[in-house]
């Protein structure tokens, strides 16, 4: 519970109600009280940090102003959506944030009423909200629309795509964009966008002279209707707020966004319009915490640390994860390939790309939120005999899927796609979740699709796809390995070919990817054969159909969706050769997966160890009977 001496306003604030009973000048308090509580609960649970506190302002006015939850307000991402779960119900229970049967890192309509659409990815909010204002207008109902967005996930197409619409629509639909820019995304934003707002700023004093007058005219009067007529001409002259202008939206701002009764007067303002409105306000991601404020890339998203002295780095040897090798492999082969280049949907620390981005500057592409250009850049890229290798999140990959297969597959092109967070990805829940990669991935003529067992193989894999003349596929999870010993040279492996690890007796284990740890300990415990898959697609066939033959079942393990994974192409080959093998397949199963730790998931799925044992031993009782009768004729 908020301890109510430390925190008097907020622990009042149980709805976004009690915040519109308090009094106008008690807000700037509520605002300091929710920053320091985010700060305090943040530190315990961990989790998304700078954008939540550079949004305290905006989430007071917001819910202040306007009679959520009538009133639609949409987030875009959900990274800064704390200070939100705060003031709507969720205050007492932010510290339990991302954990098992805890709150949901990211707005979730099943969560709170509050939350009206559910999002992970990113720049889905101004199309979301747009649909919204259109079905009121369709319906005559009078509650408003609210979208909020930061200027990194505008870089993204779809928003500029709803933008396109929204501000061409007949009858107007009565909808407010803000746009959050404080010139970051995770990391530093990129691109054309950037410097157009970035002037925006320089500009604010002849915008704010431009509001002001207009507020002093008469609406309506023949010269507030000339002056609206020329304002586009002489506003082109001298700042870029034109772009959303020629939109179809009315352009308020730049104006600060921590500056709480500046805000309230500017909504208020925007209330009294109707029709597609945007408003840009200027905030500091990490705003109020020193060292988030320093340090904006190290404080995104954090685990609990004490806010008296900020994060500590972590000292001493560790096991590398599976991002790190990636990171690792890229620079090691970028020395010795120069046609190497290296693209980023604004994901390079996640993606493990920080040293090679500083080692090869030349050679690397951060294309923004923007998966999809990000996929038809690499294909430009391969067509004129380049090697690019594009660094993604299994889930970011879902968004450019048309663009995998008609811009890279269709074409044949040598494209390496490293895709990192593949499988269980554990707290973030299911907008992160890697599930269905290998399902999407091996439908695709020309893939080859790949999943290493540990760190070495990893290495060895990325390798194998750099040097395959064609698109291909490398699937990772998030964290680290069993700890195997990297070769540091870039061997590559024979595409299409397994690796039988253990030679048992009545059931052969086929296990894709990382599970084939708790396939072995399966395999040692009831003496059962173990087979690496390493490939995907294509299927090392030959030894499938020999453990098929030999055996008297099959287990296929994948850290995948079942429908449409790796045991189902088990399947289709057993069935198109007539081979009547039982076989076991075990995975994901389709449903989206809750936040927890990747560990807590598996275990759910029956994916660990002790979950795989007793899934055999259901469908194969008899085996450890079997067992001990093969031990004692050994003995004999």
């Amino acid at each position: 519970m908020i301890d109510s001496q430390r925190y008097p306003l907020l622990a009042r604030i149980d709805a976004p109600s009690d915040l519109r009973n308090l009094p106008e000048d008690e807000l700037d308090a509520v605002a300091r009280e929710l920053r320091e509580y985010l700060i305090e609960s943040v530190s315990q649970s961990g989790g998304h940090f700078g954008a939540g506190l550079g949004v305290i302002e905006l989430t007071v006015a917001l819910h202040y102003l306007y009679d959520t939850p009538t009133d639609r307000l949409v987030w875009d991402v959900g990274h800064q959506c704390y200070p939100h779960k705060i003031l709507t119900g969720r205050r007492d229970r932010i510290a339990t944030i991302k954990q098992r049967a805890g709150l949901a890192p990211f707005p979730k309509p099943d969560e709170s009423e509050y939350d009206v659409l559910g999002v992970g990815h990113s720049s889905t909010s101004i199309s979301a909200a747009l649909g919204m204002a259109i079905a009121n207008l369709r319906k005559g109902d009078s509650r408003r629309t609210v979208a909020v967005i930061g200027d990194g996930a505008m870089t993204a197409g779809m928003a500029f795509e709803a933008l396109n619409h929204g501000g061409d629509l007949y009858p107007e639909p009565d909808v407010l964009v803000i746009l959050n820019d404080n010139q970051m995304s995770i990391s530093e934003n990129v691109g054309a966008l950037t410097k157009i707002l970035a002037r925006l700023l320089t500009n604010r004093t002849l915008v704010q002279m431009r509001e002001r007058t207009k507020r002093r005219l008469r609406r309506g009067s023949w010269l507030w209707r000339f002056l609206r007529r020329w304002e586009e001409h002489w506003k082109g002259m001298f700042v870029p707020s034109t772009l959303f202008e020629e939109f179809g939206f009315h352009y308020t701002g730049p104006i600060d966004g921590h500056d709480l009764p500046t805000l309230l007067n500017a909504l208020r303002t925007l209330q009294e319009l109707r029709g597609p409105r945007l408003l840009h306000i200027i905030t500091k991601k990490g705003k109020g915490y020193q060292q988030a404020e320093s340090d904006q890339i190290g404080y995104h998203a954090v685990t609990p640390f004490d806010p008296t002295r900020g994060l500590v780095k972590k000292t001493g040897p560790e096991k590398p994860s599976y991002t790190k090798i990636f990171g690792d492999w890229l620079c090691d082969m970028a020395a010795v390939e120069p046609r190497l280049l290296a693209i980023t949907p604004a994901m390079r620390e996640g993606s493990g790309m920080v040293r090679y981005s500083r080692e090869y500057p030349e050679r690397y592409f951060d294309v923004g939120i923007a998966e999809q250009h990000s996929v038809t850049l690499a294909a430009g890229m391969a067509i004129e005999g380049m090697k690019p290798v594009v660094a993604i999140y299994s889930t970011f990959l879902q968004r450019a899927y048309d663009q995998l297969i008609h811009d890279v597959a269709l074409q044949d092109l040598d494209v390496l796609f490293a895709i990192d967070r593949a499988g269980v990805v554990g707290p973030d829940g299911a907008t992160h979740a890697g599930s269905f990669d290998i399902s999407y991935l091996r439908c695709i003529p020309n893939m080859v699709v790949m999943a290493p067992a540990d760190e070495n193989e990893c290495r060895q894999l990325l390798s194998t796809g750099f040097q395959h003349p064609g698109p291909a596929a490398v699937r990772y999870p998030r964290g680290t390995g069993p700890g195997v010993a990297i070769n540091p040279g870039l061997t590559s492996l024979p595409i299409g070919k397994a690796q039988l690890r253990r030679r048992g007796q009545g059931l052969a284990l086929l296990a894709f990817g990382t599970l084939l740890t708790e396939a072995e300990q399966v395999a040692n415990e009831l003496d059962l054969s173990a087979v690496n898959m390493r490939f995907v697609k294509p299927l090392d066939e030959a030894l499938v159909l020999e453990m098929a033959r030999s055996h008297d079942g099959l287990v296929t393990l994948e850290d995948n969706a079942l429908p449409g994974g790796a045991g189902s192409a088990v399947l289709e080959l057993l069935a198109r050769e007539g081979v009547q093998t039982p076989v076991l397949t075990l995975g994901l199963p389709d449903v989206f997966l809750d936040h927890a730790s990747r560990g807590e998931l598996l275990t759910e799925c029956g994916l660990d160890a002790a979950g795989i044992k007793a899934a055999i031993l259901k469908r194969w009782p008899q085996l450890p009977t079997l067992a001990a009768g093969r031990s004692s004729s050994a003995a004999g």
